[in-house]
Parts: C-alpha cells; structure tokens; sequence
C-alpha cells in the first residue's frame, strides 16, 4: 500500500512522461506547458489497461453509447473492466461510495447468509477500494453491529454502531476520531443512517431522530418527536437546501411521509402508501417515491407539485432508488436497472450480475463485479457537437478539422459558413472537451477550437489554456492504479487541493507532487504526509529514518517537522521525534510538543534560545505545575534568563514562590527584603517586630558586609518601633512607623527635646544630622527663644549659614541677623549681602569699610532707596576716599 520511497511509485516504477496529447497551439498566450508525468499516456504507451486506451481510443463513433429517453439523450460510460475478484459476493455486502468519484466501502451484510470461506474471510471488517477495484485499505470491524456506513464530501468514512458509536476516518490509512450520539441511542439502538456532505442522521428503533450536522465538533441534536408506526423508508433533505436551514428527514410512516425537523414532525397527508423507497435529488429539488404498486412518482420537495410517474410493472420492490444528476431516477434490482427520465419515458439496462448504483452529483456510478460505469446524461455541449445530423456551429467546426485533416478545401468552406458564430463554436468545443472520458475526442474537440482560434483575429485563449490543463489532470487520476474517475463537473466542484488531498490520502506522493507544481499549488503538505507515513510504517533504525526524512526535505520550504515529529511520538519512537524537532526552525512549534514528550529542558532550552519571552514563560508556567517546586529551581538555576523571568513574575504575583527561590539559591539578601516588605505591610506592632527579627535572623549567617550592615538596619528598626510604641503611649500624636529622622524631627517640634537627644545617643545619630533636625524643627514650630540659646553657642556642627537661611526663609530677619557675625567663614561682601537681606544696609556698608571696598559701597548705594541711608553712606564713601 503507498510509496515509502516519494519518487517511486508502488510497483517500483518511475513516472517518466510522455507525449503531450494537447501540444501548444498558435495564439496559446505564448504560454508553455510543463512536461507532466501523465499516468494515462505512460499506461498506454506500454499497452496496459487504463481508462482512455483499450476502451475508447479505438472508439470512432462518441454516440456508441447514447440512449434516447424522451427527449433527451444519456450515456452509460465503461469506467473499468474487471473490477472486483468474482468470488466475491456483492449481493452479501453493503456498499457506499464517496462523492465525487471517491472511494467505495464495502462492509459484509450481517442480516444475509454467505458461504463459509474459512477463517481468516470470515473475520469481520471494512475493504475500502478504488472504483478500479483496487483495494485501498481494510479495517478490521470487532466494535458491534453496523448500522451507517457512509461518506462525507471530504471523503472521510462515518460508521455508526448500533449502540450509538461513531467512529470518523479522517484519511484512508485507519486513523478515526470516535464520538457517542447519546439521546438514548444506546437503549433504543440505532436501526439505520443517511448521509449527506457534512453530516447523517441516525433513527432509533423507537423513530426518534439524531442529527450530526458537523463532524470537527460533534453535538448530536436530537430532531421533533415523529409518529408511532412502522417506517417503510426515508429519506433526507441537506440543510443547504431548505428553508429552515436545518436538515428535513422524510418519513413513510403509514399511507403518508412525514417531514420532520428541528421543530415539528409534519404529515403531508398522502394518500397512495406505503412508499417503500424515498430518495432526493441532489439539488434538493424533487423527491422520488416508489409505491406499493410499482409506480414511480416524482414530485417537487415541498409537496406541492407532481412531474411524472412512472409504472415500472415489477412484482418486487427494487433493492435500490437513486437519483442520476437531477433530472432522472434510477431503479435497480439484483441484475436489472431502470431509467427513469422526464415525462415517464424510460430506459432499461440488463447485467449478469449483482449491481449496485453509487449516486453522485452528475450522474450515478453502477458497480457489479465485472465492470464500473458512469450513467449521466449528455452535457449540453456535448450532444450540441456530436449529435447525429447536428447543424450547430461547434458541430460544423468538428467537422471542419476532419476535413482539414484529409486536406479537403471543404475545412475552409465550413469555416466560412459559421464565419459569425465561430467564437461561440470555439467555446462549445472547448467546454465539449471536458467532458469526454476519451483523450481521443479530447484531442479532437481541442483541435476544432485550435483550428477556430486561428481563423479569428481576436480571441481570449484563457479557457483553452485552462481546459487543456484540467484535462491533463484528470486523465491522470482517472487511470485504473489511482481509480478516480471524476467528471468535469465533479472536478469543478471538488477543487485542484481536494483532488491532491484524496491522492496523498492515497499515498500517490509522486502523482501529487507533479500535480501540485503542474497546478502551482502548495506541495509542503504533501512532503509532511509522506514524512510521517515514513516514520509511522517504516522498519529501518530511527537514525535512519531521521537522516532519510531530513535529506528529503532539508530544502522544502514550508514543512512543518513539528508535525513529522509528532507522528513519530504517536508511534512510540521518542527519539526519533526529538531528532526531527531539532530541524524545526520555528520554536513556537518544537516547544509544545516537547513538553508533551515531557522532554522538559530542552523544551526551556529551544524557548530561551528562540527570545521570546511569551514562548519562555508558557513553559515556565507548564514546568511549575508538573515537577517538584525543588526540581523546578534546580532545572532553572542553570538559565539566568528563565531564573530572571520567575522572578520578575513571582515579585508581582507570587512572594511566597519568591521566597522559596531565594531560599533555594541561598540568597539572603532579597530573602530578608522580602521579609521586610512583609514587616512593612503588617497592620500591628507585634506582628511586625516578628518579621524583623525573621529578617534579621535571615541574615545571621552571613558575612557579607552588606548582608551586615543591614542586620544592623534590621535590629534598629526593631528598636525603634519600641520607641515610638512608647511614645504613642506617653506622647500626643502617632509615631509608629516613622523614619528615625521623622521622629526626632516631630518630638523637637513638640518641644520634647530632652527625649530627641536621648533618641539620638541611643542611635548614634550623627551631630551633623540632628543639628540639622532640630533647626528645621524649631524653624516649623517658631521656637524662637530655643534658636536663641543656639546662637550663643560658639560653634555649630552644620555651621551658621545654615542657620540664617533657614530663620531668614521663616520670615525672623531680626533673629537671622544674629546669626551673620558669627559667619566668620564668609567674606565680608557675603555677610554684607547677609546684612542687607536682614534689611540692615548700614550693617552691610560697615562690613566693607571694614575691608576697605570702595566699589562694593557705591553699588550698596545704587541699591538704597532710603535717602537717609544714601546720605550716610555717601558720608562712608568719602570718609574711605580721605583715607586713600
């Protein structure tokens, strides 16, 4: 199964290319195709089977196939020959089939008998297979009794138990999410599902309904309560296609259906039951009901208006009801099958085996042992161009190639004949081409609108361009080996990525990578899914994978390792994981699943080395919740910045995670800080002399002289907060929690100084500092008297100046003057200047007769406004001018 090796393919052959069946045409855009590894030419080339070569390059008539019904024409394309082993018993089996030309499941009906084929065919499961009848994978089935089998349009496999259990495969390779639909399905036990794109509907035996609308984030929802009685069919309506938006189940309960939603369970009173099929168009249009009696109705999904009937005049009840695009229905019986198209007209086909009929959006795929086809009717554009006796344009233009090619001048004479509406036969072509399953039609039509394109002057190459390029692709994936036979409209609806996605599903890696760079589409999923299926599957030594996977994608832009890495995690092999992750360049993305390996120091290693700090602290925080707080310090004290990071948050919201970290790291300083700052956010004195002494005795073994000085700092505040305990008691006013200054400052300003000075030689505080103190306190409380016994003394610690200042500042210019003689330190032009601030100019003059400044008088009188003062300092200037 798959490619191991990403340039091989399964068989161990390369892709080598081969001839461009769509060569570049004049007026291309001068645009030119790559060499694409075409499946199809590369089977063809060697004379295999493939869908393209045996079965229709050797058609020459395109209508071979056609059937007229009414008015319109359908075709029934062979797919594939020898599809399934013929021992196996397809009437024994349940089979669905995803969307768009998607995988088949096939599942062995437990209600029938089937012969014995020994032990190892009689264990249960799931085959899922190609259309080519390729096996892609089995499940083994051990989980109970199936009741839904069926596809999503992404092509996941939904199987719903009958106790209520769904398992979702997401891929094709057995990797499934499982979810319960509770409601009671475990009691009453699910009787069966239906299906559609993105979610199905489960009835229980008791009729109670269970929707599941999505399949990421399953919520069950239970539907309106329906009528007691027996259920004959149903069906659903897709909640795309109805007014309330929420999924219509219709129920053939009795003579009449039902349709019930969220809300109600309505009864559109019918009276022609029991209807034993219901099936819905997939346009959710028209409604199909197939009666007792072996009629087949059609009629609108509302109810309101009836199209056709059809009378298919069989004894038994078909096995099977199916809509083929929207305009026809398909009636299926062991080996019989009836088309039923507009007005009633119909049309039967006959098989020698069991068939199965596997619904789709533009037709329905018929699957028996022997072959699969495609049933559809004839694009528009295609029964336009090829229809028998045909006049259209694009017809005439068809034509006109042929007869270019026999070098006929009638190519011209056509040509000129459909001269006006040749942009039109261009175009019909063109839009002809992609729907033919033949390469050589393909070819033909394309040839046709190259041919008009030259006649034309002016024409827009783009569809052209685009048409040849979605042709090369889906000859490619229709090949036998890859089995996905999509039609245009299939393809259109899919998408180019679905498409690659469903292939490397597959494990068709090399296919999708050329795919992927034909189409410029991203190709890094690709390389991720191939790596990962590498690691899971292969047998090789880790080191070899690694060095295998690494050399494959080393230059890959864009792939992911975290995810590689991760698959190989899921598989056990830790060290294979580790080894990928060192290839992840993105931190963000190695980190997660580290810690998930629970690789926990490289994990803090890749966050550091990455810078981010967000990414450092989102593992910092999974490693404080995981290990031991001691193992957690010991794993950081080693990282500077990751230490630094926990104690940055630890300061703001954790102190007693602080604590502990400054504990572990014997740092004695910040632990007693702390400590402090616990004193200090205390509310009583008690509480608060016990955190100091805590952390005092923090700092006890220490020989720091830092760590010393402040034990020291730590024991005065103990003593302190005693003090002022003291003087709250003693004293008017509140102390507690006061600096050392603050209280000296406060007690002389309340005049209690003999307590200041006891304060003061119990602290050593130095003379500088409370002389400081005082002044300023007695300056604040106006002790004039007490700053008068201070100017008597003959010297002071912080000297007079400071004195005057601070008395002059209080607005005392009298007391500040007493202050300016004993500024002995000072020239005489600075206590001159003293003196006039004191207001005392004459003081001031005589301070410089006394130095003899001259100059220093004359401008003291510029400054005098007092005329008596002038005068006699004009008497001092004259006296000083007869000295001279």
């Amino acid at each position: 199964m798959g490619n191991d090796n990403l340039g091989e393919r399964s068989d161990g052959a390369e892709f080598t290319g081969g001839e461009d069946p769509y060569p570049n045409q004049e007026g291309d855009a001068k645009r030119t195709y790559p060499r694409l590894f075409l499946l199809s030419l590369y089977f063809c080339a060697r004379g295999e089977q493939t869908l393209g070569c045996n079965h229709f390059l050797a058609m020459s008539n395109p209508t071979a196939d056609w059937e007229r019904v009414g008015d319109r024409y359908y075709r029934k394309i062979k797919l594939y020959d020898a599809v399934f082993d013929q021992d196996l018993e397809l009437e024994n089996y349940i089979i669905t089939g995803a969307p768009y030309s998607g995988a088949i499941a096939l599942y062995r009906d437990e209600e029938k008998i089937h012969a014995y084929r020994g032990t190892q065919a009689a264990k249960s499961g799931i085959d899922v297979y190609s259309c080519a009848g390729k096996l892609i994978r089995r499940i083994n089935w051990d989980k109970g009794s199936i009741r839904g089998l069926g596809w999503s349009e992404d092509e996941k496999l939904l199987v719903v138990t009958e106790d209520g259990m769904v398992r979702c495969y997401y891929d094709l390779q057995g990797d499934f999410t499982q979810f319960s639909l509770g409601h009671g399905a475990e009691v009453h036990r699910v009787a069966a599902c239906r299906f559609w794109g993105s979610g199905f509907v489960a009835i229980l035996s008791n009729n109670h309904l269970i929707a599941v609308s999505q399949y990421v984030e399953p919520r069950p929802r239970l539907l309106a309560t329906p009528p007691e009685g027996t259920v004959h069919s149903w069906s659903l309506i897709p909640p795309n296609y109805t007014l309330s938006r929420s999924v219509e189940v219709l129920l053939a309960i009795g003579q009449t259906i039902y349709v019930v939603d969220t809300a109600e369970a309505e009864d559109r009173i019918l009276q022609n039951g029991p209807f034993k099929h219901i099936s819905v168009s997939p346009n959710g249009q028209f409604v199909t009901l197939y009666t007792e009696d072996g009629k087949v109705w059609v009629i609108s999904s509302d109810f309101q208006n009836k199209y056709s009937e059809y009378d298919s005049k069989a004894k038994t009840v078909p096995k099977d009801v199916q809509w083929c695009g929207n305009n026809s229905v398909v009636l299926a019986w062991e080996d019989e099958v009836h088309m039923v198209g507009p007005n009633g007209a119909a049309l039967k086909y006959f098989y020698d085996g069991w068939v199965h009929l596997l619904a789709d959006i533009d037709g329905v795929r018929l699957i028996t042992n022997d072959v699969c086809e495609f049933l559809q009717k004839v694009p528009d554009d295609t029964e336009e161009v090829f229809k028998l006796g045909s006049t259209a344009s694009a017809a005439v233009l068809l034509d006109a190639v042929d007869q270019l090619e026999k070098k006929s001048p009638k190519a011209d004479d056509n040509i000129q004949l459909i001269r006006s509406n040749l942009d039109e036969a261009i175009d019909t072509c063109i839009r002809a081409a992609g729907q033919e399953y033949s390469s050589h039609w393909q070819k033909q039509l394309l040839k046709a609108a190259s041919f008009g394109k030259s006649v034309l002057d002016i024409y827009n190459s783009d569809e052209f361009v685009n048409m040849c390029e979605t042709l090369r692709v889906l000859n490619a994936v229709r090949d036998y080996r890859i089995g996905l036979p999509l039609s245009y409209d299939q393809y259109l609806r899919l998408t180019p990525a679905k498409l690659i996605q469903r292939l490397v599903n597959r494990q068709e890696y090399l296919l999708s990578i050329r795919l992927s760079e034909y189409l410029r589409l991203s190709t890094d999923k690709i390389y991720v899914h191939w790596a990962s299926s590498k690691v899971r599957n292969s047998t090789s030594d880790e080191d070899t994978i690694c060095n295998a996977v690494v050399t494959k994608l080393k230059d890959k832009r864009g792939v992911s390792f975290e995810t590689i890495a991760r698959a190989a995690y899921d598989e056990g092999r830790g060290h294979l994981a580790t080894q990928l992750l060192d290839h992840e360049p993105r931190a963000g993305k190695q980190v997660p699943l580290l810690l998930s390996m629970e690789e926990d120091s490289i994990a803090l290693d890749k966050a550091i080395e990455s810078g981010d700090t967000d990414l450092i602290f989102f593992v910092l925080l999974h490693l404080k919740k995981k290990l031991p707080l001691a193992s957690f310090f010991r794993l950081i004290s080693s990282r500077p910045l990751a230490s630094a990071i926990v104690e940055s948050s630890a300061a703001a919201q954790d102190t007693s995670l602080l604590k502990d970290l400054y504990y572990q790291d014997d740092r004695l300083l910040p632990s007693s800080n702390l400590l402090l700052a616990d004193a200090l956010a205390q509310s009583t004195l008690q509480a608060k002399l016990d955190k100091l002494k805590l952390a005092a005795k923090a700092l006890a073994d220490s020989k720091d002289p830092t760590a010393l000085l402040h034990q020291k700092s730590l024991q005065d505040a103990q003593q302190l907060l005693r003090i002022q305990d003291s003087l709250d008691k003693d004293l008017a006013g509140t102390y507690t929690g006061l600096s050392l200054n603050t209280t000296l400052h406060h007690l002389i300003q309340s005049n209690y100084l003999k307590r200041a000075a006891k304060i003061q030689s119990e602290f050593r505080v130095p003379e500088k500092v409370y002389a400081w103190i005082r002044l300023r306190a007695l300056v604040a409380s106006r002790n004039w008297g007490e700053l008068e016994e201070l100017a008597k003394a003959r010297k002071s610690p912080i000297g007079w100046e400071a004195y005057f200042s601070e008395i002059l500042a209080a607005g005392n210019s009298k007391l500040a003057g007493a202050f300016v003689s004993k500024c002995t330190g000072l020239t005489a032009q600075e206590r001159s200047e003293m003196w006039v601030k004191c207001g005392l100019v004459l003081k001031g003059a005589e301070e410089l007769v006394r130095v003899k400044d001259l100059s220093g008088l004359e401008a003291l009188r510029g400054r005098s406004g007092d005329r008596g003062v002038s005068g006699e300092l004009e008497r001092m200037i004259a006296g000083l001018r007869g000295r001279r």
